[in-house]
């Protein structure tokens, strides 16, 4: 009785340590060191929340993950749908779609950078054909919506297949008599799509919503490499307030408000896309 007991938490132990170290005292430190120093915790904040650059912070955060979210999960679900219908030459396109899987964030923001700069590749294809007689600017303050299109469309490439691999893996796990009940009854493939695959995929869907849209407010890198502080985000402003500022206080206040934010949008993701058959039907 005593060893049945002892085994479920010996198994899930190493998952607790990993979490308390690298997620539960850097968490617990960025609370601590926010709420702590010669000024309260309520001028920091005071502060925080007049800063004209935090709202403009924050909107651009928002809006990059309401625009990349929606993109990423409709263009995986679709590269997913392809894939698992095994076609001749299948295992080629996964492992294409797969290589951004071995970029950071930096890398990918190097690479656009090259693509999207004033003498870069566009830009040469773009002369070299006639099709413009001038560079096409799109970094700069002055280009700062090209720039957020660019970040955008890093973002799509680098961290799509990360939600395509998730969605492949749920769409593998069907049963697929499911599918051939359907082919019986005559189901359209819209019919199959939306009433079978897509309401059996929720599982698959909440954890790549959920795990992507947490990325998505912890955007730094790809940020920072193409716009700088001309398209500034939470995170950037983080880094900026620690290293550039040395200001470990609010620095520390960001990352509590993002902290925040993903927690409330982890509780409304498992309120909402919860899968009521793994629930006992309930």
């Amino acid at each position: 009785m005593v060893y049945s007991k002892t085994v479920p938490w010996l198994l899930v132990m190493p998952t607790l340590i990993f979490l308390a170290v690298f997620i539960g005292y850097p968490l617990y430190s960025a609370f601590a060191l926010a709420f702590s120093g010669d000024t309260s915790a309520f001028e920091t904040f005071k502060e925080l929340f007049h800063s004209a650059m935090f709202w403009r912070a924050l909107k651009y955060t928002l809006l990059l993950a309401v625009v990349i979210i929606p993109i990423q999960l409709t263009l995986a679900i679709a590269l997913a749908l392809l894939v698992n219908s095994k076609f001749k030459g299948y295992t080629f396109l996964l492992y294409i779609i797969s290589i951004p899987l071995a970029l950071s964030d930096v890398t990918a923001g190097l690479m656009s950078y090259t693509i999207f700069a004033p003498m870069g590749y566009l830009n040469k294809v773009l002369l070299n054909f006639g099709w413009i007689e001038h560079p096409i600017y799109f970094f700069g303050f002055m280009y700062h919506t090209r720039e957020f299109w660019v970040i955008v469309l890093t973002e799509i490439w680098r961290a799509t297949p990360l939600v395509f691999v998730i969605i492949l893996a749920g769409l593998q796990s069907i049963n697929k008599e499911y599918l051939e009940a359907a082919d019986i009854f005559g189901f359209t493939r819209a019919q199959k799509l939306f009433k079978i695959i897509l309401p059996l995929l929720k599982p698959s869907i909440m954890s790549a919503l959920l795990m992507r849209t947490l990325f998505a407010f912890q955007i730094f890198g790809v940020v920072w490499m193409l716009a700088g502080r001309d398209i500034p985000v939470l995170a950037g402003e983080t880094y900026y307030q620690y290293v550039q500022l040395n200001n470990p206080k609010m620095a520390s206040a960001y990352g509590v408000i993002i902290a925040v934010i993903t927690l409330v949008i982890s509780i409304v993701y498992n309120f909402t896309l919860r899968a009521k058959h793994l629930e006992g039907g309930r």
